[in-house]
């Protein structure tokens, strides 16, 4: 249940305009191929039904998800027109629940398959669905051994309406790997043997590796959400997260005065300490205890202490004291600080930061676009 945002803790903004405007970019890199949308963890921890609304909006027809239970929540909050594809396939023994709910398997095992096969017998029907073929991220997908066993059974996807077929880059956010060019090659040489098919490969960074991989159809998630596609250049994506935390109570404290939980932080001179009301419970990752930076007016802010399950502490010694009342604002995420740049200090990568974010923010979506 939402927060009034009178008595949450914090305040989480979603840019619908810039998820309008990253999916316009993405798409004016595409020659032929269509883009859809990775709106997986409930669209990275940002709100899939809003999120993928406004995709639908902007011309977007294929939305992927990884579980059953995702698909089934976003099913009516798109029309028909939409598909939707699970990316985990079908629990065994779920398979009619993806026809009552119009969504479309990823087979990714030959025994996935075969009890889709045996679902478009007992139905006397074609069923759609995509199979996924492992290219060398050892993850998901059909193995080699599988692929032999189809390649010897010619009614191995009877009755089956073979719309895509996938796989999955492991490494193109480094656009200097050899193992992408590797899984390309791998899948082009799967596709040459099997039945002809459309084809799905690219995933966000696997957009920018050039028109070899995109194929039929593209599957950007993170850069959608403004995470950076390229490690090492400069990020192309707007940001769409704005995470603002509200200050609790401020306090001095004498020099050796220890703070947080371990008292793993202690100050060598008198300094003032803000209480934030964020914590580990809201996704604001323990890793970044000493670590972080917020940003309180034009000033960046150390974190001190040990992040807490409900706060954070800060040293808002150089910060002007206008700025520190009770419910006063402080910048978690914003285009100063990034959630990749977040992700950075934390130790992990920004689709944690984005997907961590918990539940007991006041979520507010700002769509220019669309006038709301």
């Amino acid at each position: 249940m939402q927060q009034p945002a009178g008595r949450a803790g914090a305040i989480l903004t979603i840019d619908l305009n810039a998820v309008r405007n990253n999916y316009r970019l993405l798409r004016s890199k595409l020659n032929s191929a269509q883009c859809g949308a990775a709106v997986k963890a409930d669209s990275y921890g940002l709100g899939a039904t809003r999120i993928s609304e406004v995709l639908f909006e902007e011309g977007c027809r294929h939305f992927f998800v990884a579980h059953l239970d995702e698909a089934i929540a976003l099913r009516p909050h798109l029309p028909a027109s939409a598909a939707i594809y699970v990316m985990h396939g079908s629990p065994i023994g779920y398979e009619p629940e993806f026809l009552e709910h119009a969504c479309i398997p990823v087979l990714n095992s030959s025994q996935q398959v075969l009890a889709w096969r045996e679902l478009a017998q007992q139905r006397q029907q074609a069923l759609p669905a995509i199979i996924q073929l492992d290219t060398g991220m050892s993850r998901m997908g059909m193995s080699q051994t599988e692929v032999q066993a189809w390649l010897a059974d010619p009614d191995f996807i009877d009755g089956i309406d073979l719309q895509y077929l996938m796989s999955h880059l492991a490494c193109a956010e480094d656009q200097q790997s050899p193992m992408n060019r590797q899984q390309l090659q791998n899948f082009q040489a799967l596709r040459q043997q099997l039945p002809p098919c459309r084809a799905t490969l690219a995933n966000s960074s696997g957009i920018f590796l050039g028109p070899d991989f995109q194929f039929d159809l593209v599957r950007p998630g993170a850069a959608l959400y403004g995470l950076t596609p390229v490690a090492g250049e400069a990020n192309p994506m707007q940001a769409v997260a704005h995470l603002q935390g509200k200050i609790i109570q401020t306090r001095e404290i004498a020099a050796g005065t220890g703070v947080g939980y371990s008292l793993t932080y202690r100050s060598t001179q008198m300094r003032r300490i803000a209480t934030v009301a964020v914590g580990y419970a809201d996704g604001w990752l323990r890793s970044l205890s000493n670590r972080g930076i917020v940003w309180i007016g034009d000033k960046a802010v150390p974190m001190v202490g040990n992040v807490s399950m409900d706060t954070i502490t800060l040293d808002v010694s150089e910060v002007a004291q206008e700025l520190l009342y009770p419910g006063a604002l402080v910048d978690l995420i914003s285009t100063r600080n990034t959630a990749d740049q977040v992700a950075e200090r934390a130790g992990t990568i920004g689709y944690e930061i984005l997907t961590s974010l918990g539940l007991r923010y006041q979520r507010h979506y700002v769509d220019v676009a669309a006038n709301k």
